[in-house]
């Protein structure tokens, strides 16, 4: 479920901290890394639970409706369409969600503040009052108007972030990238899907003995990293003769060494995937200036790993 950039990004994210600190105990930083990817699993399967509230809330509020002094025709008689809604109700069914769910303990009962501005935004949106008032009621319906309310509300949210980033400080970063999970596995229900339909895993393969397991992968990445991290920093060297190594900053050094990596390690992986991956990456966490410093000393570096025969790709146009 996860992607190869989101995980490189991970590694590398967890090389500069390992780097950085005077603790060199490669096991328990690879454990860290880990925990740190597994740990979004929760993320994932908190964010589903959100519909699953917000329908539970709105139940309680025409329950609540009912019970005024002076009742009208609509409390007593409520539209209960989005509580009748049909994904959720596969969702709130699904065996893995629920046995996930109950796992975690997941519990919102602290929350409500949070989901009664939730609901009252949601009664507010077009979207949500044309569905209500729909003459009609089908799967599609249903599933377009939570696809709609997850990408337009719920994703955007100021307290629900702030709640996860309390939760986990580690969540405030992942928050968007799991929601995109999130909109992935909805979108993925189909109206005849079961209680037994599994949800995706955190990781697109999992198993451990298939060497291109992103999970075996990640701790490749890692610990070859680390381990060739002299060997490394000499190639840089011979291919930056206008450089101090010292003068190039961190994170560019590490995305240049986690490419040689790829590029050595991993015959899978097509050349001009790794050149355009790490060259993404680094435009996101280093200056506006290291996309074309990293393309042009990995350009330099591939042309001389070729000339040594030290790339070795399996299949044709990989390289």
């Amino acid at each position: 479920m996860l992607n190869r950039r989101y995980l490189r990004t991970k590694v590398m994210q967890s090389l500069y901290a390992y780097f950085q600190s005077d603790d060199n105990r490669m096991d328990i930083a690879e454990r860290n890394l880990i925990r740190s990817i597994d740990k979004l699993y929760e993320l994932y399967i908190y964010q589903l639970s959100i519909l699953f509230e917000l329908v539970e809330f709105s139940k309680q509020r025409m329950e609540e409706n009912k019970q005024k002094f002076v009742p009208s025709d609509e409390d007593l008689n409520p539209n209960t369409k989005f509580i009748e809604n049909r994904l959720i109700k596969q969702l709130v069914s699904n065996n893995s969600f629920v046995l996930h769910y109950n796992e975690l303990k997941i519990n919102w009962s602290e929350e409500q503040d949070i989901f009664r501005s939730l609901y009252q935004k949601m009664k507010e949106t077009t979207a949500y009052i044309d569905y209500m008032n729909a003459e009609t009621s089908s799967y599609s319906a249903d599933k377009k108007i939570v696809l709609q309310l997850f990408r337009r509300l719920i994703i955007s949210d100021e307290k629900l972030e702030n709640f996860f980033e309390d939760k986990n400080i580690y969540w405030a970063d992942d928050y968007q990238t799991v929601a995109m999970m999130v909109l992935k596995t909805l979108d993925s229900f189909k109206e005849d899907k079961n209680e037994y339909y599994e949800l995706p895993g955190l990781y697109k393969e999992e198993d451990r003995t298939n060497a291109n397991d992103d999970k075996n992968f990640i701790k490749e990445l890692f610990r070859k990293t680390i381990i060739n991290n002299a060997k490394y920093t000499e190639i840089i060297e011979k291919h930056t003769n206008n450089w101090e190594i010292e003068r190039i900053a961190v994170i560019d050094k590490i995305l240049l060494k986690m490419a040689i990596v790829e590029l050595t390690e991993f015959p899978s992986i097509p050349v001009k995937v790794t050149l355009n991956e790490y060259i993404e990456i680094s435009k996101g966490f280093s200056d506006d200036n290291s996309k074309i410093f990293i393309n042009g000393i990995l350009d330099k570096i591939i042309s001389d790993l070729k000339t040594n025969k030290s790339i070795s790709k399996l299949g044709r146009g990989l390289v």
